[in-house]
């Protein structure tokens, strides 16, 4: 049975980093359309993990086995760390926020190319994560061809590198999660009927010169987008309840015709022209459940 989603007295979780296309500022409009009830939980492009985080707050996930997926490795390590290191991790964010400075930070981003970088700690190399996401551009993760974090840095007086309070409510959170560094389609290996999959990969451009989805030094264009949408139909048949974030285009909205698909709206914020942010549209994809009534 999940629980009611009006609790008003919970502690407060949420992600630890930030993270483009981030779901924290549509909770109020996706939670609605969650399933009133179900098993275990699937995030397989978790990110942020914002739905994760909120739902764990209020209780939802409360008895349930939760799978947090993601295809970025150093994402995958910084959860595992927050999960089971939260003090060290804390350990050495101090420290780099004492030497943070616009040479320090193209120092601490060109670790990924030397060749013993994943020699380094898992806890360095996670700290190294949190450190660029919260000092880089509009906390853009993004990478080149081979897989080298290439943003520059941000504008930031006073950066918000390290919060202890978020860290260790995250890690107080995550105790129960199973976190993979793997693929979304593994996602089949796990789920079972009346599970509830969230997807919110890499959305589909806009236009054909707004493609953005370098979270990994994977593409995910056309042919990504109708291989995770074989395995919504796969998991549609298999009787889970799946949910699917994505951008308002034509691709998207045909490709998803068979079922239940909604708009709700968005702020765009990452735009190097201030006249091209603001309110834009996407699309909430959903197969046939009972949603929650708030």
């Amino acid at each position: 049975m999940t629980a009611p989603l009006n609790q008003s007295n919970f502690t407060k979780y949420q992600p630890f980093v930030k993270w483009v296309g981030g779901k924290r500022g549509l909770l109020s409009q996706i939670i609605p359309l969650i399933p009133k009830e179900f098993n275990n939980y699937f995030e397989p492009f978790v990110g942020g993990g914002a739905l994760f985080f909120e739902l764990y707050s209020r209780g939802v996930l409360k008895d349930k086995k939760v799978y947090l997926f993601d295809i970025n490795a150093e994402l995958i390590n910084a959860y595992n760390i927050v999960k089971n290191n939260p003090f060290e991790l804390i350990k050495n964010l101090k420290e780099l926020k004492e030497k943070h400075s616009k040479e320090f930070y193209y120092d601490v981003r060109a670790w990924d190319r030397e060749d013993n970088f994943l020699q380094r700690g898992e806890i360095e190399r996670a700290a190294r994560f949190i450190y660029l996401n919260k000092t880089c551009f509009n906390g853009l993760y993004r990478v080149n061809s081979k897989g080298y974090h290439n943003v520059p840095i941000g504008h930031y007086k006073n950066p918000n590198i390290c919060d202890e309070l978020v860290i260790y409510n995250a890690s107080e959170a995550l105790q129960s999660a199973i976190i993979l560094n793997t693929s979304y389609k593994n996602v089949m290996k796990h789920a079972s009927k009346d599970d509830f999959v969230y997807f919110d990969p890499p959305y589909y451009p806009l236009t054909p010169t707004s493609s953005f989805t370098s979270y990994s030094e994977f593409n995910f264009l056309d042919k990504e987008q109708i291989e995770l949408f074989e395995v919504f139909k796969k998991l549609d048949m298999l009787g889970c309840k799946v949910t699917h974030s994505n951008s308002d285009t034509e691709f998207i909205k045909n490709l998803y015709q068979e079922f239940r698909i909604g708009e709700i709206q968005a702020n765009r914020f990452i735009n190097s022209k201030s006249s091209r942010r603001g309110k834009i549209s996407e699309v909430l994809v959903r197969n046939k459940y009972e949603r929650q009534k708030l």
